[in-house]
């Protein structure tokens, strides 16, 4: 089933976010944004679109929040719904519906699904031996398990993934594994579930995603990565108390698996949309059975194998829903030169940036898609988003804009001029103008977000380069008429920007709409030389973007370490202070400043450097538990503190004589005790 052409309406989706916390901005880059642009482009070229999106309030790390906080998992979603759907909103996000997999119309469309392929057989009932937690009392899901991880040993890897890493995997892999309830060791235990043969299945999914070789790179690599592994029965159901409870008889403590249940909330929030603005879900098959709807998925590269692997062979089996024709996932958009990571806090929350920076929503917008990660990891860095504010918002596209403004207003008191017979410069610019709009389209339309935001700054930058060619401050004292030719092109071309960057500018585009006098435009509308009418009055209207002062900017950076260095300093176990000493016992320790001559690894050992230094005197070996925080050629030289009279003692087959003082960092890292050049140690001046 190729892509769609031509097709008769539109439903986009954008994913469905745990409600488990607050909403960063690693998901916004990830989906929401470029969903939106892909929505109000549509609407402007007149396209019937239902934008769908809610929150997923079951699955573990519900409840695993709710732990943590001392809450209800009902209590948990009904929290950060609110904050989430009210933040999406403050940003524009312009969600059809924003539902919510609690409400009982998801609960009754997930289950009538399941029940639809009970009957006709497409389950396989299985009893296997599960996790159990014997303290806790019940079945374990793969995210109540932490172990170490068989691919890079991080000692926390949950049991579906290793988030150090990114490696896939079963409970069954981890070493050591223990209950995220309890903490004790979990026992296997039969239980019975009903898997979806995706084995079975692979012939009709390989056909599905092999039809669509228009998918993005990073898309279609992951699903050919899973296929060539092979696709595994995956059960549908789970043994837990908070979900959608399986809809069989003698089925107490299962509910449904979220990742089934969860992308059938697409089609409930339709179901819900409708309800709420015609009183009934009446027609909601057109937009999900209709053969000539064009279904696209709005997803982070996590989801891939659900939205196109999983969520497919469900809908296949049903057999009269309608299959994506494009899951459009970006990669992770990382912060600061780090992983984006909720339990480290290490994130830009949206409702926080909303509150620190009012009314700068659209740089937020603008700075995420100009740096989006489509195809690769990308970066956000607080003095990047300043940069591109001001001098890409401020001075490229805000300086055309507001010179345009104040030209018509010193020129011709506020009244947009007449154009009069144009030049070969005024032909240039308008055919220039004439071909934006398809352009950026056309990226739009292909999923290509950063290339249509560079367009459009592009546009911006052909109004000033216009405005610098025909210079009409000058040319007024001589041809007033000139003049007016050019400023009612330079209005057209603003109204052109206003229609092509409102998918990625809304409140910007509304603030140049209302000033120039422009209601109801279409793309199509974009490129018109009669867009802006002449003998229009312009409204007032201030600044579009103002300077970001670095005083700004240094506050962001220190607010995201220092929350960093508060979450791991309240994960941190401070031990108590020791059994006092005597002053005596201190004057024991030769503490000298000695240089590193030599370090190199010890073979098989992850830990350990060996060192040559120099006391001055002689020069002595020692073993320093040191080589994952420092490379060895990068601290040959260094003047460190050295214990010079700690007994010698044996390791990894070496005698190591003294030790390096060292001392730890709030993170974690190690930093070399080194004494200043010029000071005073030990009767001595350090060189």
């Amino acid at each position: 089933m190729p892509a769609l052409k031509n097709p008769k309406r539109y439903t986009v989706t954008a994913a469905l976010i745990y409600a488990n916390g607050p909403i960063h901005i690693g998901h916004l880059a990830g989906c929401y944004i470029p969903a939106d642009i892909y929505v109000r482009y549509l609407r402007s070229t007149g396209a019937e679109v239902s934008f769908i999106s809610g929150t997923d309030e079951h699955g573990v790390p519900i409840t695993l929040r709710a732990k943590k906080e001392g809450l209800t998992p009902q209590q948990v979603v009904d929290k950060y719904y609110d904050q989430i759907r009210d933040a999406f909103h403050e940003l524009g996000i312009s969600f059809d519906i924003y539902s919510r997999t609690s409400r009982e119309i998801h609960h009754q469309t997930s289950q009538e699904l399941f029940t639809t392929l009970y009957e006709k057989g497409a389950f396989d009932e299985e009893v296997t031996e599960q996790y159990y937690d014997e303290v806790a009392g019940q079945f374990l899901a793969d995210r109540y398990i932490v172990g170490t991880c068989p691919t890079c040993q991080n000692p926390d890897a949950y049991g579906d993934q290793c988030e150090r890493c990114g490696s896939t995997l079963s409970p069954r892999e981890l070493g050591n594994p223990k209950s995220m309830l309890s903490g004790a060791k979990p026992v296997l235990k039969a239980t019975k579930n009903w898997y979806l043969p995706l084995d079975r299945l692979q012939p009709k999914v390989e056909e599905f995603i092999n039809s669509h070789p228009e998918w993005k790179t990073n898309v279609m690599g992951q699903c050919q990565s899973w296929l060539k592994e092979g696709l595994k029965p995956r059960a549908m159901t789970r043994d837990l108390d908070w979900g959608i409870k399986v809809p069989l008889p003698d089925t107490d403590g299962k509910v449904l698996y979220v990742w089934f249940e969860a992308p059938i909330g697409y089609i409930s929030a339709t179901k819900d949309w409708l309800i709420q603005k015609n009183g009934d879900d009446s027609g909601w098959e057109n937009w999900w059975k209709d053969r000539e709807t064009k279904l696209v998925h709005f997803i982070g590269k996590d989801n891939i194998v659900f939205h196109c692997i999983i969520f497919p062979a469900t809908l296949m089996e049903e057999g009269s829903y309608i299959l994506p024709d494009n899951v459009p996932a970006n990669e992770f958009m990382n912060l600061e030169g780090d992983k984006i990571s909720t339990s480290r806090n290490w994130a830009v929350w949206l409702h926080e940036y909303l509150r620190a920076l009012p009314g700068k929503q659209d740089v937020l917008r603008y700075v995420l898609t100009a740096n989006s990660p489509e195809t690769k990891d990308s970066e956000f860095t607080w003095n990047d988003f300043q940069t591109r504010n001001n001098s890409e918002l401020v001075g490229i596209y805000g300086n055309f804009v507001n010179r345009v403004s104040v030209l018509i207003q010193k020129f011709f008191e506020g009244k947009v001029p007449v154009a009069g017979v144009g030049e070969p410069a005024d032909a240039e610019v308008l055919r220039e103008l004439a071909a934006f709009p398809e352009r950026i389209g056309n990226a739009i339309e292909s999923y290509r977000f950063r290339e249509a935001t560079s367009l459009i700054m592009d546009l911006a930058r052909l109004g000033n380069k216009y405005l610098a060619d025909t210079q009409p401050w000058h040319v007024i004292k001589t041809d007033p008429g000139r003049v007016g030719t050019i400023l009612n092109i330079a209005a057209q071309i603003t109204g052109a920007l206003a229609i092509v960057s409102e998918p990625v500018l809304p409140f910007t585009a509304e603030k140049i709409n209302r000033q120039f006098g422009l209601t109801g435009t279409k793309w199509a509308d974009a490129g018109k030389l009669d867009l802006v009418t002449a003998g229009t009055v312009l409204a007032e209207g201030g600044l579009l973007f103002e300077k970001i002062e670095d005083s700004v900017i240094e506050t962001q950076i220190a607010k995201l370490h220092e929350a960093r260095a508060q979450n791991l300093l309240a994960g941190k176990v401070v031990p108590a202070v020791k059994e006092d000493i005597q002053f005596d016992d201190f004057s024991k320790l030769d503490i000298r400043v000695v240089t590193i001559l030599e370090a190199e690894a010890v073979p098989k050992s992850k830990k350990l450097l060996k060192l040559k230094v120099d006391l001055g005197i002689e020069t002595r070996t020692v073993l320093s538990g040191i080589s994952e925080h420092f490379a060895p050629e990068n601290i040959v030289g260094k003047r460190v503190l050295y214990l010079a009279n700690l007994a010698p003692r044996k390791m990894m087959g070496m005698e190591s004589q003294g030790m390096i003082l060292m001392a730890e960092d709030r993170d974690g890292s190690l930093t070399f005790l080194s004494p200043e050049k010029g000071s005073i140690w030990n009767g001595g001046v350090v060189s």
